[in-house]
């Protein structure tokens, strides 16, 4: 049920874009408890000033390789359960593609279970 708007900067592999999607994805499933299979996400680059991140918000120091990442899903979940999603996709971001925790940024987005229609001009979960 997760829809996942991953932004990135231009220039990056091919392969760079679906490791991104599939931290994110497996952060969801291991911490936020998602059904496997359950995966909708659209990865788009962006040239430019097409991809707007304060470099010091916060006191947190961003580069331009900073992502954004907008979840959203049905809402219900502990801000403890939010915190590990977090904690999971920055470590796995690191890990996986090297990509500092500074530079991911993370938002959620809840949503009523009847705000989705996965086909078929139908509500699934109303």
């Amino acid at each position: 049920m997760p829809l996942v708007r991953i932004d990135l900067p231009a220039g990056k592999s091919p392969d760079y874009g679906v490791t991104i999607g599939d931290v994110v994805y497996d952060a969801l499933v291991e911490t936020l408890s998602v059904p496997e299979d359950d995966r909708f996400q659209v990865i788009t680059e962006h040239h430019g000033p097409g991809l707007v991140v304060d470099p010091t918000y916060l006191g947190i120091a961003r580069t331009a390789e900073a992502v954004i990442i907008q979840v959203t899903l049905n809402e219900g979940r502990t801000v403890m359960l939010k915190q590990a999603f977090y904690k999971a996709v920055a470590d796995g971001l690191h890990l996986r593609v090297g990509l500092a925790k500074s530079d991911v940024f993370i938002n959620l987005v809840e949503v009523k279970k009847e705000n989705w229609s996965f086909g078929n001009g139908e509500a699934q979960y109303a």
